[in-house]
């Protein structure tokens, strides 16, 4: 007998906000920087979905692999030490994939039963959902932590990369951003403008290239911050120009441009900006950060790097 839901599927999606939901109706789970996953197992049989609907089942062998034999659909994230290391692993040679599997494996993390055995879940609520993920006893499957109260949950802002707030007694809403919503963990950091990228706009720019000494005292690129406005983007050029060092580059891969082709102007290092930001991956600044303001009163020499580690 087929399973009762079978691909493709969309997984249900959360609306952003900035502030914990707070109340008895709310669970209240850690968010993941990894893939979303649908697994399909039936029998030995193991397909895994991409968000999209694409397979990643072929991209991750030892999940696969981890999963135990049965009828069941779960809703997860496949995450690894970093998304970086992720994002290697969807490479078209079978070798490197088995390569990597070993030297930096993944796993994935459940959150939701959404089948399990002639019996589809979707209807009930989430709170019953849970209930039954955690009775079903998959052996090899990691479930996602899940708290009950907003103070509970509240420290995952700190230490990790935000949190996700179900409605307990809302269904398994497919494809919609509805009976869910993400909190983002927001940080700031003082980094040192090392330079500058021109905007789509003749004399404009589009993103200032953003640094931090490193324990042996060497500059290091850490990201980038766009998202000015379009008076900003007008005015920057000329405030940044006397500290331009002359160095730049035109559509060539350069130090400044962690090998994409992007033209830049380099900077003194003399300026620095505070900026937020809600993500670190291998060094790096992955999700835009945002200036908050231009730090005139601190030396470009205090802006380190520990500042990613805290």
């Amino acid at each position: 007998m087929p399973l009762p839901i079978t691909p493709p599927l969309s997984p249900q999606l959360a609306r952003s906000r900035t502030s914990l939901p707070e109340g008895d109706g709310w669970a209240y789970e850690p968010k993941f920087d990894g893939f979303r996953a649908v697994v399909f197992a039936d029998g030995e049989e193991k397909i895994i979905k991409s968000r999209n609907g694409k397979d990643l089942d072929r991209y991750f062998p030892e999940v696969v692999a981890a999963l135990p034999d049965g009828r069941y659909v779960l809703d997860g994230e496949i995450v690894a030490s970093s998304f970086d290391t992720l994002g290697q692993r969807i490479h078209p040679a079978k070798s490197r994939i088995e390569r990597l599997s070993v030297e930096t494996p993944a796993r994935l993390i459940a959150f939701d039963l959404l089948a399990l055995g002639d019996d589809a879940l979707v209807a009930l609520p989430y709170r019953e959902r849970r209930a039954a993920l955690e009775a079903a006893g998959l052996p090899g499957v990691e479930l996602a932590p899940v708290v009950w109260t907003g103070d509970e949950a509240r420290g995952w802002l700190e230490t990790e990369e935000g949190v996700i707030a179900k409605e307990a007694e809302a269904p398994y809403a497919a494809g919609e951003r509805t009976g869910m919503v993400k909190i983002k963990r927001v940080r700031t950091v003082d980094a040192v403008v090392v330079g500058w990228r021109p905007g789509k706009l003749e004399g404009t720019l589009g993103a200032i290239i953003l640094g931090l000494y490193d324990e042996d005292g060497d500059l290091r690129v850490i990201g980038h911050s766009s998202g000015f406005s379009a008076k900003e983007k007008r005015e920057l050029p000329a405030r940044l120009a006397p500290f331009e060092t002359g160095e730049r580059g035109t559509g060539e891969p350069s130090r400044w441009s962690a090998g994409r082709d992007l033209a830049w102007v380099g900077l003194r290092p003399e300026l620095v900006v505070e900026v937020t930001f809600d993500h670190v991956s291998d060094g790096r600044i992955r999700h835009g950060a945002k200036v908050q303001r231009w730090r005139e009163d601190k030396r470009p020499s205090e802006c380190t790097v520990d500042q990613l580690d805290t």
